[in-house]
């Protein structure tokens, strides 16, 4: 879902800069090229190019004046036959980030409106990146999510779906990460949800975005403005005092009703899908303390009871609901308490999104194939990410069982030119029933398979193999199919009286040709 949105030639987004090395933090500035001659400034903070965080795609610049220097280049992806285009960060393992993505289309592909596509985040189908009504009107998007990194790099991908049209390509300008301490949000279990933010306001305020360094975290607080009273506090609050740690700015200024009269909010503007969300909401009492004039009024949303009695002071104050149901457009309602004479107040919130994580792939498996894959010399472009989620977009060859924990089954890759060798880690792929490299140009020699005792069939053939066959392949007891013809390898399969039941074919045929599985 779309955010509020920001004019190119007015605002310059804050941002927070850190080294590649730094699992805290970074900021990338898409397309921009090889570090350090294109990294970019805006203020004082510094944008680092997003090469070596992607190894696909291609680079384009928009010549458009007044740009915001991020949004003068980007990355784009014309490969129809990936699955998906991944960035993977370096992080820290369970550590809490937000993910924000900027686009602006700029017309860069020659084209009037932007592709449409999907975006994921450590395997979960985040949302859908519509920005057409956006560059209609000269305006970029982004798009924020709160996620708990599942190992130490945390995958950002994009990827067709059914809406991206057949000439046009994914694209991003900008891809933001931010580590947030334990206590932020931390009503939400992160191992199994992940927040999308819908709106993050601060009320009263009609002016620019609130973001870096009043908030530590780089969130960026909106301006919303309506018809009520505004009114100005001139008390400080302690950021820290809050478990959510909200930028003290937002409680310079509120909204307010007349005395005594409920306060009235219809926030965010648009309607919101039926689902569940999370709710915060941010007050502070702007007047002198008396203790004989309490602000105390009740909340509701949507006309349920969302909290009673709130006695704001000038401290200030927070309450949140960890799952609220919203659908269509969402109202705000406080009320004075009974005998309080003077109006609430409000001064910022924040909606998003409660999002179900899609499943997860056993670690040993995603390390394993991270291994395979820096073992070859040409994996497929969209050998990044989760090599099993979401399922639509696995990996290219690779099948995956479904549950609980994903694992890895089958890998057919037979005949697309492969090179390089096959890693050890292949022995970590314990739930593999087949093994499908024949065709290629594949060299070296094959790892001990021992551990895979689900293996069914072994296809190696028509490669650049050599050494010793592993005699572990004979204490496979599932293992039917074992080609390994047209190789350099030596030795045998030692038979059993069970041979007699596989298929085992070793010997050199230059007629041989390399077998595709029907099914795996």
């Amino acid at each position: 879902m779309s955010l509020c949105l920001f004019l190119l030639w007015l605002i310059t987004i804050p941002l927070l800069a850190y080294s590649q090395s730094n699992p805290r933090g970074y900021l990338l500035n898409c397309g921009a090229g090889p570090s350090p001659g294109n990294d970019v400034t805006v203020g004082s903070l510094k944008y680092t190019t997003d090469e070596g965080f992607i190894s696909v795609g291609n680079t384009s610049t928009i010549k458009q004046d007044g740009l915001v220097p991020i949004l003068t280049t980007l990355r784009y992806f014309p490969n129809k036959s990936a699955r998906k285009y991944c960035y993977a960060i370096p992080v820290i393992k369970g550590g809490k980030y937000l993910v924000r993505t900027t686009y602006y289309y700029g017309g860069f592909d020659g084209g009037k409106e932007p592709p449409v596509f999907d975006q994921i985040v450590e395997g979960t189908k985040w949302s859908v990146v519509n920005t057409t009504e956006d560059h209609a009107n000269g305006m970029s998007s982004y798009y924020e999510i709160v996620v708990q990194a599942k190992g130490k790099a945390l995958s950002v991908c994009l990827a067709r779906n059914n809406m991206t049209a057949s000439g046009s390509s994914p694209f991003i300008s900008a891809l933001e990460l931010e580590y947030m301490d334990d206590s932020v949000y931390n009503a939400t279990d992160f191992n199994k949800y992940a927040l999308t933010t819908v709106a993050r306001s601060s009320f009263g305020d009609d002016g620019d975005i609130i973001g870096f360094p009043d908030d530590k975290f780089n969130r960026l607080w909106q301006p919303y403005k309506d018809q009520n009273p505004v009114v100005t506090s001139k008390y400080n609050v302690t950021p820290s005092d809050f478990w959510n740690i909200p930028p003290a700015k937002i409680f310079q200024n509120s909204v307010t009703s007349s005395r005594g009269k409920p306060l009235q909010i219809k926030w965010p503007a648009g309607s919101l899908p039926s689902a569940s969300y999370y709710i915060a909401l941010y007050f502070q009492d702007n007047r002198n303390p008396s203790p004989h004039s309490w602000r105390v009024f009740n909340v509701s949303v949507n006309d349920k009871n969302f909290y009673a009695n709130v006695n704001v002071s000038t401290r200030g104050l927070t309450v949140y609901a960890p799952q609220w149901p919203l659908s269509g457009q969402t109202q705000i309602v406080l009320t004075p308490g009974q005998g309080i004479l003077v109006g609430p107040v409000i001064n910022a919130g924040e909606i998003m999104q409660i999002l179900p994580l899609g499943g997860v792939t056993v670690n040993r498996d995603v390390g394993a194939m991270n291994e395979l894959r820096r073992y070859f010399d040409n994996p497929p472009p969209d050998w990044s990410g989760d090599p099993c989620l979401p399922g639509e977009n696995s990996w290219t060859g690779v099948t995956c069982s479904h549950g609980k924990n994903y694992r890895v089954t089958a890998l057919n890759l037979t005949g697309i030119g492969l090179s390089g060798s096959l890693a050890p880690n292949i022995a970590n792929l314990t739930a593999l029933r087949h093994i499908w490299f024949g065709g290629n140009k594949l060299s070296g020699n094959i790892p001990e398979m021992g551990s895979l005792k689900e293996l069914q069939s072994l296809h190696l053939e028509n490669n650049q193999l050599e050494g010793l066959i592993p005699q572990s392949l004979r204490k496979l007891p599932k293992l039917q199919e074992i080609f390994l013809q047209n190789n350099k390898v030596k030795g045998d399969v030692p038979h059993t009286p069970q041979d007699k039941k596989k298929n085992i074919q070793l010997k050199n045929d230059p007629e041989s040709g390399s077998q595709s599985p029907a099914r795996m």
